[in-house]
């Protein structure tokens, strides 16, 4: 089976606010992996990247690893993954093409 695009989004909750400086680095992280980072302000930190996979379980595992390496990269703290979820492109896709038609 051929690897798809998968869209994950990964969050990392802590006890702290983070700075406009540290969610920066973790936006530079995951820029390579066409990603979005947000948290300024927030006892949370995460990230909107993509990757390749063969389904799902395999998206999240990668995904969850990226963002683990990125978070490293950043300098940010080693915070427990409170939320992450992947959406397949061909699921974006299938779900524009039904709004298209109704």
């Amino acid at each position: 089976m051929n690897d798809l695009r998968w869209s994950v989004s990964v969050c990392a909750d802590g006890d702290r606010e983070l700075t406009l400086d540290e969610i920066v680095e973790l936006a530079d992280a995951v820029a390579t992996m066409e990603g979005v980072a947000s948290g300024i302000g927030t006892h949370s930190y995460a990230a909107q990247i993509v990757v390749t996979a063969v389904d799902r379980g395999d998206a999240l595992e990668r995904g969850r690893a990226a963002f683990r390496e990125a978070a490293r990269t950043a300098g940010l703290p080693d915070w427990p993954v409170a939320h992450a979820e992947a959406i397949g492109e061909h699921e974006e896709i299938a779900a524009a093409d039904l709004e298209n038609y109704q």
